[in-house]
Order: structure tokens, then C-alpha cells, then sequence
């Protein structure tokens, strides 16, 4: 499991991940391939030299420093591999993240539903290839750390933008409010039953007229029937809404009572 799956929270999922492009880790270890090649070059030369007098020592001196280059670059290309291969682009279903470092670990993120756009910045080269910087812009324009090079912008921007509008859709359905409760009636004065239970309906007729048109007589009071239980709520359902709620204290747009009064308000429906 990589850095950025521990990060995430409850209910959370990864829905798009990217990486530096190639030519990143190319640029970034120019030095040590060119240590490793100059290397190469001294020990090929000093096979030349004499091994005896002053040469042998010249040639002594040589090999050591070819093995000092060669050792260093090797180093130093290895660090930038493990640089490369850690420094991760994250989509999830909540958030967009930014993960890296090899042995001290970093990460910046923003929520989906706080990010306005995103700036996309491709040169020709980076058209090409295709790569190119993303500066994500959240409700304040100001970008978190710009996506430098990523592989693939146009996709990771596309995707990033369709995750912030599911991501609104959803918060839009758990906001609905809930459907109107169901309301006791008088008896059916056609039928002469007992109380039947509708729901009421904006517009509606307060009374029922008879057929004739005009009003029919008052019937005796008879007991209300009891409103109908209300409907179990789908277990899965809850479970979601819940790691929504959960989402929300954590960043403190609501507080842990609210969160704890709908938390039972939830859980008495099942």
C-alpha cells in the first residue's frame, strides 16, 4: 500500500492517480548519468598508461577517482529513482492530493468541493510529450502546490472536474429534506371506512365534498389511526451518509454534537 492510500479517511476511494512525466526523472538525473559516463571515459583512458614509475602512480590516482564518480553517480541516480517513483498525483472522491518525499513524507491536498478550476500551462515540447503544469484554484484563487510536469494534465484536469461535480451532486442528495410524514384522516365519506392515511399534497382540498356538491353532514369525532412507522432507511445508505457526516466534522463544517445527534437520528431508522 503506498503513502497515499494510508492517507485516506473513511468512505474515501481513489479514483485517478499520475505521475511526474519521464522526462522529470531524465532532467533531474542529467549529472549522474553524465558522472557515470565521464567515469567510464577516465577508466577506458588510464587502461593506456604505463603501470610502472610515474605513470603506474598517475594511473593508481586515476582508477580512484574513477571509482569516487562512479560511486557518487550511482548514488545520487538511485536517490533520484526513489524521488521519482514516491512523487504521486492523487485523485479521490473527496479530494485532489499532492504525496511525495522518500524517507520524510509530505503531502498537500484541497477538498473537491472548495476547488474553482484549474490552471493548465503546456509548452510545445510538453504538448508533445505530453505533460504540462496544473495549478489547482480553490475558493480563495489561491492554488495549492502546482502539479509540476505531470503526465497527462488534460486527463487528471477532466477527471478532477468530474469528481468535484459527483462529489456536489451527492452532498445535494443527502440534503434533500425528508419526503412529508404520513397524516391520519377522518372517516371515507363515500365509503363510510375509518381513517385512512395519505399523504398530504401542497394544493389539496382541506375538506371532501359529496358528490352532489354539496356539503356532506359532520360525522362523529372517531379516533385518529396511528400514523404509519416510518420506513426502514436502506443500511447502505446510512453507511454512506455517515462517512459524509464523519468527512464534514473532520474539517469542521460541522460540529462533533451535531454530528452526533444526526448520527443517532441515522441509526434509530434502521
Amino acid at each position: 500500500m503506498g503513502f497515499a492510500d494510508s492517507l485516506l479517511s473513511t468512505g474515501e476511494r481513489i479514483t485517478h492517480r499520475e505521475k511526474q512525466h519521464w522526462w522529470v526523472f531524465v532532467w533531474g538525473a542529467r549529472f549522474s548519468i553524465l558522472a557515470i559516463v565521464v567515469a567510464v571515459i577516465l577508466l577506458w583512458l588510464s587502461q593506456g598508461l604505463d603501470s610502472t614509475g610515474i605513470s603506474g602512480g598517475v594511473q593508481f590516482v586515476v582508477r580512484w577517482v574513477v571509482v569516487a564518480i562512479f560511486v557518487a553517480g550511482l548514488a545520487v541516480l538511485g536517490w533520484t529513482v526513489l524521488t521519482y517513483l514516491n512523487q504521486e498525483y492523487v485523485l479521490t472522491n473527496r479530494r485532489v492530493m499532492q504525496v511525495g518525499g522518500v524517507l520524510n513524507k509530505h503531502s498537500a491536498d484541497s477538498s473537491l468541493e472548495k476547488i474553482n478550476d484549474a490552471v493548465l500551462t503546456q509548452s510545445i515540447f510538453g504538448r508533445m510529450l505530453n505533460f504540462g503544469d496544473l495549478e489547482v484554484l480553490t475558493a480563495s484563487e489561491v492554488g495549492i502546490d502546482k502539479f509540476r510536469m505531470i503526465h497527462s494534465p488534460i486527463e487528471f484536469k477532466k477527471a478532477m472536474l468530474d469528481a468535484k461535480h459527483e462529489y456536489e451532486v451527492d452532498m445535494e442528495r443527502q440534503s434533500w429534506p425528508p419526503s412529508p410524514p404520513l397524516k391520519p384522516t377522518g372517516p371515507d365519506p363515500f365509503t363510510g371506512d375509518a381513517g385512512t392515511t395519505v399523504i398530504p399534497t401542497p394544493g389539496a382540498p382541506a375538506a371532501v365534498e359529496a358528490a352532489s356538491g354539496a356539503a356532506a353532514p359532520a360525522a362523529p369525532a372517531a379516533p385518529a389511526a396511528p400514523a404509519e412507522p416510518p420506513r426502514s432507511a436502506d443500511p447502505d445508505e446510512i453507511t454512506k451518509t455517515l462517512a459524509s457526516l464523519a468527512d464534514l466534522r473532520d474539517r469542521g463544517a460541522i460540529t462533533p454534537e451535531e454530528y452526533e445527534a444526526k448520527k443517532a437520528d441515522l441509526l434509530g431508522r434502521l
